[in-house]
C-alpha cells in the first residue's frame, strides 16, 4: 500500500488537529461578520507561514478576505487543490457561551463541518505529506470567505479569486460536509427570489377596509411552499419582516424564496413560477414588486469531473479506503462554480457529522484522520 507512511502520520496528527479544529470554531465567524472570518485566516496563515508555505491573500472590503496556502510552492507537477470555506450561518453566541464542546465520538459547534473541518483535515493532510517528504507537486488549499451568501458580498470576487489559484490543477477537492462511500460530482442550484408587498393601511377595527400586506404574503407563500421534491425543485420561504403594529393593517411585508434545481429547465420553472406568483393578487388592493436576490449555478455531471472520479475511485481501492460511488447533492458549492469554469472537481471531501445550519451541528472526531487520509491519499497518488 502506496500511503501506508502517509495514514500512520495522519494518525499521529489526530490530538494536534482536533485542537486546531476546536480553536477555528470557537471563533464564531458569520458571513457578514468581515473582522470574524478574517480572524480565522489569520490562524491559518501564521499556522502555514510557521511551516514555510507560501501565503496569498486577496483582499476584500465588505467579506473576509480569501487566502491561498501552497506547500511546494515551485515544483513542477501539476497542482492538487483543496477548498472550503471559513464562514458560517448563525449569529455569533447562538451556541452559547463554550461554543465548541465534545463527547466521546462528536464534536459540536459552529462550523464543524460546515465547512471549518474540512478545512483542518485539509491543513491535516497537507501537514502529513509534508512531514512524508512529498514535493512531486504543489498542494494547494484555498479559503473562501462568504460562500455561504453565494459571495453576494463581494459579487462573486472570490470564487474568481479562487478560480485564478487553481485553473491549471489536476484536482479541485471541495470540502463540504463529508459523504461516507461516496463522492458528489452533481449539486443543486440556488435562485433566491425576493418578495416585496405592498398593501393598504388602516386601523385594525375598520380591517375590512384595508388590504393586508402579510395576508398577501402568506397566500403566496403557501403556493410557494408546494415545491419540495428532493430530486428536482424545492422552495422554503425562511425569512420574513412585515408590519408596524398589532392594530394596524400591514402596508407592507417582505419575505425571500430560496429555490433549488439540477437542471436549465428547472432553473426556467422556477423563474416564470416566481413571476407567476407575483404578479397574482390574492388579496384585493395588493401589489408586488419580484427581485432575483441572489443566484447560484447547479454542479453539472461533466467528463472531467467524472474521469477524476474515476481515478479516485482506484486509488482509494488501492490504498485501503473504502469503495465509492457517485452521488449528487441537494446543497449549492463552490465546486459548481469551479466545474461551471472547466476544473475537474469532486465534493463531499469534509467530515461526517449532521444538523447542517443547526445549533445542534455536530462532526465525529474520528472522522477529522479519515477525511484528511481521502485528501492526502489522492494528492500523493494522482497521475
Amino acid at each position: 500500500m502506496k500511503c501506508q507512511k502517509l495514514f500512520e502520520t495522519i494518525d499521529s496528527l489526530q490530538t494536534e488537529y482536533i485542537q486546531f479544529l476546536t480553536d477555528i470554531c470557537i471563533i464564531e465567524s458569520p458571513t457578514e461578520n468581515k473582522e470574524a472570518v478574517d480572524r480565522v485566516g489569520r490562524y491559518f496563515e501564521k499556522k502555514a507561514t510557521a511551516k514555510g508555505w507560501l501565503v496569498e491573500r486577496q483582499k476584500q472590503p465588505v467579506s473576509g478576505d480569501v487566502l491561498c496556502i501552497t506547500m511546494n510552492p515551485e515544483a513542477k507537477g501539476a497542482p492538487v487543490c483543496f477548498s472550503g470555506h471559513m464562514d458560517t450561518v448563525h449569529p455569533v453566541g447562538s451556541f452559547g457561551e463554550t461554543p465548541v464542546h465534545c463527547d466521546e465520538e462528536k464534536m459540536y459547534g459552529p462550523g464543524v463541518i460546515d465547512c471549518k473541518g474540512g478545512l483542518a483535515a485539509s491543513f491535516m493532510a497537507m501537514d502529513a505529506l509534508g512531514k512524508c517528504g512529498f514535493t512531486d507537486r504543489p498542494v494547494k488549499l484555498l479559503l473562501q470567505s462568504d460562500e455561504e451568501n453565494g459571495s453576494r458580498n463581494s459579487k462573486k470576487t472570490t470564487v474568481d479569486y479562487m478560480y485564478e489559484k487553481s485553473k491549471d490543477c489536476v484536482a479541485f477537492l471541495n470540502t463540504e460536509i463529508g459523504t461516507l462511500g461516496s463522492h458528489i460530482v452533481t449539486t443543486k442550484g440556488i435562485c433566491k427570489y425576493r418578495f416585496e408587498i405592498t398593501g393598504r393601511p388602516v386601523h385594525s377595527s375598520r380591517c375590512g377596509d384595508g388590504a393586508s400586506a402579510i395576508c398577501e404574503a402568506a397566500q403566496k407563500i403557501i403556493r410557494l411552499e408546494t415545491y419540495k421534491d428532493k430530486e428536482t425543485i424545492t422552495c422554503n420561504c425562511g425569512l420574513i419582516q412585515g408590519g408596524t403594529a398589532e392594530n394596524t393593517v400591514p402596508e407592507c411585508c417582505t419575505f425571500t424564496a430560496d429555490f433549488r434545481f439540477y437542471t436549465e429547465e428547472e432553473r426556467k420553472e422556477i423563474v416564470k413560477f416566481a413571476e407567476e406568483i407575483a404578479a397574482t393578487s390574492f388579496v384585493e388592493g395588493t401589489s408586488c414588486k419580484l427581485t432575483l436576490a441572489s443566484s447560484r449555478c447547479a454542479m453539472l455531471k461533466t467528463e472531467k469531473n467524472m474521469a477524476l472520479f474515476e481515478k479516485v475511485k482506484k486509488i482509494y481501492l488501492e490504498n485501503g479506503l473504502e469503495e465509492i460511488e457517485a452521488k449528487g447533492f441537494f446543497g449549492a458549492t463552490d465546486a459548481a462554480d469551479l466545474t461551471q469554469k472547466g476544473l475537474p472537481c469532486l465534493e463531499g471531501f469534509g467530515l461526517l457529522g449532521g444538523n447542517l445550519h443547526n445549533v445542534g451541528e455536530y462532526a465525529y472526531i474520528d472522522s477529522l484522520a479519515f477525511a484528511a487520509k481521502r485528501m492526502a491519499a489522492i494528492a500523493y497518488c494522482l497521475d
